[in-house]
């Protein structure tokens, strides 16, 4: 019986700018592919850290990102590593969740953006921040009620 030949190894990439092993402030955009459309992109991100600004005690938050784009989305890679970077910066909760929402604000130029920022509990108290920005003259379509179908 023959031997076989081993498969040639893949050939490397070239490493990307960003390599996806360190936190950016960078968030990078590709064009909207529907952009005549209003449709949701719903971003999940559960679990968000930064640091307390007064006791340096880390803080972790679910987050949860609706936003309907106008000529641009976010790139996942990139928000990945933005949200990343918040991980050794000490913040209030109301100013993370808005710094974050003026940033993709920035990048996007979205139709709408809400942020739902839901803390862990600190001291017994669970904070959420629900932070958001409609695009001047923009306007959502009605809500199309479905009926139920039966079981």
């Amino acid at each position: 019986m023959a031997k076989s030949a081993k498969p040639a190894a893949p050939a490397s990439r070239p490493m990307p700018a960003n390599p996806p092993t360190a936190p950016s402030k960078e968030l990078h955009v590709f064009d909207n592919p529907s952009p005549k459309r209003d449709y949701v992109i719903q971003y999940v991100i559960p679990e968000f850290t930064c640091n307390c600004p007064l006791t340096g005690q880390p803080d972790f938050a679910h987050f949860t990102i609706d936003m309907v784009a106008d000529k641009r989305c976010v790139e996942l890679k990139s928000l990945k590593m933005f949200m990343w970077s918040f991980r050794n910066e000490g913040a209030f909760h109301e100013k993370v969740t808005n710094d974050i929402l003026d940033a993709i604000v920035q990048a996007t130029e979205p139709r709408f953006i809400r942020i739902t920022a839901e803390w862990n509990v600190r001291g017994g108290i669970y904070t959420n921040v629900v932070a958001e920005h409609r695009k001047k003259g923009w306007k959502p379509q009605p809500v199309v009620e479905l009926p139920l179908q039966d079981e």
